[in-house]
């Protein structure tokens, strides 16, 4: 007869062998002392992990970046990080606030993207700048997710 395995034992060497029933290799934790709620529970956050992850490399659209330099590393996961948490701020508060036909936060980026600052100088003038028109369905986005209309008279920065 085999034991259990203990609490959060890893089975993915031979020093560990023991703990995981004479299994090697198979890489899977155990908690024998969670109740079905909280193995539920814990299984439903990795599918929201994952689901970040799927939402960094297709909507953030974050690519691979290789990075040698330790600080260089933490600054691209902070990076990272915080797309993934500005898209999850951005989804709760279309679902709180919905706005017709604008479903994600991907849907939303690409309306808003079409609002542009302009600014144009003539020889001898002070340059004149303006701002494109902004439609009812980015306003309605922008109110949604709790923003202030831009105004000409700030300096943004057109990506």
């Amino acid at each position: 007869m085999t034991s259990q395995p203990k609490a959060g034992a890893v089975c993915g060497n031979s020093a560990r062998t023991d703990l995981c029933g004479g299994h090697r290799g198979t890489g899977v934790p155990t908690a024998t002392d969670l109740t079905a709620a909280e193995v539920i529970a814990r299984y439903k956050s990795l599918a929201d992990i994952e689901r970040g992850f799927k939402m960094l490399k297709s909507d953030i659209e974050i690519g691979p970046v290789y990075h040698r330099l330790p600080d260089r590393i933490r600054a691209h996961a902070y990076i990272c990080f915080i797309a993934l948490m500005l898209a999850r701020v951005m989804r709760a508060r279309l679902r709180e606030t919905p706005v017709p036909d604008v479903g994600s936060p991907d849907r939303a980026l690409w309306l808003l993207r079409r609002i542009q600052t302009h600014q144009v100088a003539f020889e001898g003038h002070e340059p004149v700048k303006g701002l494109s028109t902004i439609d009812s369905e980015q306003a309605a986005i922008l109110s949604s997710l709790h923003v202030k209309k831009p105004t000409a008279d700030i300096q943004y920065l057109n990506l």
